[in-house]
């Protein structure tokens, strides 16, 4: 299962920073809508979110169980004011990150695809539906690109 989540993580990578190039500075720099975020600080918060799995991923692979602490994700892209990011440098980090994503998502030993873990407060699930939730979060705010 790691493998196919891998394949199409890297897949979205390769084709979305392709589509994220064609979007000017000015374009990126505006919010969807008042009290939104722009798409600048919607890719962001993806940056932060590949950081953060990246770390659950690893992490859940050397142990029996994983409890990890939840991220505040409004406060996370205004402390990095991603807004006033360069976005040519936003696209290719966020490629970059989900590359290394996918590279290591596709190393998960099958034993360790049901290792549970636990983010914050939430409900424990284990490994694999940790790697499904980040692919499934991914297309969600994609959609706001």
């Amino acid at each position: 299962m790691s493998a196919s989540h891998a394949e199409t993580m890297l897949a979205l990578a390769l084709r979305e920073s392709e589509r994220f190039r064609k979007i000017p500075e000015q374009e990126a720099a505006v919010p969807r809508a008042p009290g939104k975020w722009s798409r600048k600080e919607v890719l962001g918060h993806l940056i932060d979110s590949a950081l953060n799995n990246h770390q659950r991923f690893v992490r859940a692979q050397l142990a029996d169980a994983l409890d990890f602490p939840g991220y505040s994700q409004n406060e996370w892209v205004s402390s990095q004011g991603y807004e006033q990011r360069n976005w040519a440098d936003l696209v290719t980090l966020w490629e970059a990150l989900n590359r290394h994503v996918a590279h290591v998502v596709a190393r998960i030993p099958v034993d360790k695809l049901s290792v549970p873990c636990r983010i914050g407060s939430g409900a424990p699930v284990t490994l694999d539906a940790l790697v499904a939730d980040y692919l499934r979060h991914v297309n969600h705010h994609l959609e706001q690109i």
